[in-house]
C-alpha cells in the first residue's frame, strides 16, 4: 500500500471534478482497489502500486485534456482509462488558437485575423488596426491566454486608456477598482469566454492576468508576458510611447485600435496614428489593416460600418466644398 498526493494544476477543480463532483465518482468507481480523497485541487491517493500507476498517468491525462478544451466530460473519462485517447490529449488542432469555457474552439475567422496569429509566431510586436467587431482584440487576448497556458509567459497584461465618456472618474462611485473597471470590461468579457470564472480570478488574485488603465504603466518593465494595449486610438504621443517603452524580456506586445473611432480632442493627434507612421520600417514590428470583410459579429455591424463611413466621406467632401 503506498500513497501519493496529486495536485491539479493550470485547471479548474470544479470542471474537473465535474457538478455534484459526478467526475469524481466516476474515478472512484472506475479505481475501486484505491482510496480517493479530493480537497480542493489536491487529490490524496491510497491503494495498490500497479493501480497507482495507471490513476497517476490517467489523471495526468484528464488535466491534459481540461487544460486544453476547459472542460471534461464522463465519456472523455471513460476513454481515457480504457486507454481510447492517448494519441488524442495534447494533440494540437490545427488552426485552433484555444478553446472557450464551453469548449468551442476560437478560431480566425478571417483573412487578416489569419494574418494576426501568423504574424504573432514571428514578430514581437504587432499593431492590429481595424473596425468594431473585427476580432482584433478578442484573437489578440486568445493568442496571449494559448500563451499562458503552453507556459510560453508567466503573466498577461492587458491596459486600456481610461478616455472619460460624458462623466469624470471623481463623480463615479466607489473606490478606483469601481471606477476604471467599466473601462476594462470588454477585456474581462473575453478573458470569461475563455477561462473558467474561477481559475479566471485566481489568475487575478496571483496576478498572473493584470487588468489596469494604460496611466498604470508608467515606470514598470514588463517581462515574461503577453501585453495588449487595446483602444491605442485614445492615446496621446507622449502615452503610446511610454506603453510601448515598457517591453522587457520575452514579451510580446500587441497594440489594438480603431482610427475611425478617436474620442481625443480635435487638437490632440492619436498616438497610435503617430506610432504607425514612426514604426513602419523597424524590422520585428508586424501591421496588420483589417477591414468591414473581418467583421465577425452582427451582419449588421457591417452596414452599420459602411453607413457611417460612407456618411464622413459626404461629409468631408461638403468640407471641401464650402472651403473652395
Amino acid at each position: 500500500m503506498i500513497e501519493k498526493i496529486i495536485t491539479l494544476d493550470d485547471i479548474d477543480f470544479v470542471t474537473f471534478y465535474g457538478v455534484n463532483n459526478i467526475h469524481l465518482q466516476m474515478i472512484k468507481a472506475l479505481y475501486p482497489k484505491l482510496r480517493i480523497v479530493a480537497r480542493g485541487n489536491i487529490i490524496k491517493v491510497l491503494g495498490d502500486e500497479e493501480e497507482m500507476c495507471s490513476f497517476e498517468d490517467n489523471i495526468s491525462r484528464m488535466q491534459a485534456h481540461c487544460a486544453k478544451y476547459n472542460s471534461l466530460s464522463e465519456e472523455v473519462i471513460l476513454n481515457i482509462i480504457k486507454g481510447k485517447e492517448r494519441h488524442e490529449v495534447g494533440k494540437e488542432d490545427s488552426g485552433v488558437v484555444c478553446y472557450s469555457v464551453t469548449g468551442k474552439p476560437i478560431i480566425a475567422r478571417s483573412e487578416n485575423q489569419k494574418h494576426l496569429v501568423d504574424d504573432y509566431r514571428t514578430n514581437d510586436m504587432l499593431f492590429a488596426v481595424g473596425p468594431a467587431g473585427s476580432g482584433k482584440t478578442y484573437m489578440s487576448i486568445a493568442l496571449a491566454v494559448r500563451a499562458l497556458k503552453n507556459k510560453e509567459v508567466r503573466r498577461i497584461i492587458l491596459s486600456r486608456p481610461a478616455v472619460e465618456a460624458g462623466e469624470k472618474l471623481g463623480f463615479l462611485p466607489g473606490d478606483m477598482k469601481d471606477k476604471i473597471d467599466p473601462y476594462l470590461q470588454p477585456l474581462y468579457d473575453a478573458l470569461q469566454d475563455m477561462i473558467p470564472a474561477q481559475k479566471l480570478q485566481e489568475y487575478i488574485d496571483l496576478q498572473t492576468i493584470q487588468i489596469a488603465p494604460l496611466a498604470f504603466m508608467r515606470g514598470r518593465t514588463l517581462n515574461d508576458a503577453v501585453v495588449i494595449l487595446d483602444e491605442a486610438q485614445n492615446t496621446t504621443s507622449q502615452q503610446i510611447k511610454m506603453f510601448l517603452t515598457r517591453m522587457g524580456n520575452n514579451t510580446k506586445m500587441i497594440i489594438t485600435g480603431d482610427v475611425t473611432q478617436i474620442d481625443l480632442p480635435r487638437n490632440v493627434r492619436s498616438g497610435l496614428l503617430e506610432a504607425m507612421d514612426i514604426l513602419h520600417d523597424v524590422k520585428g514590428i508586424s501591421f496588420i489593416h483589417m477591414n468591414d470583410k473581418d467583421i465577425v459579429r452582427h451582419k449588421l455591424v457591417t452596414k452599420i460600418v459602411n453607413a457611417y463611413e460612407d456618411y464622413e466621406d459626404r461629409r468631408n467632401k461638403t468640407i471641401q466644398e464650402h472651403e473652395i
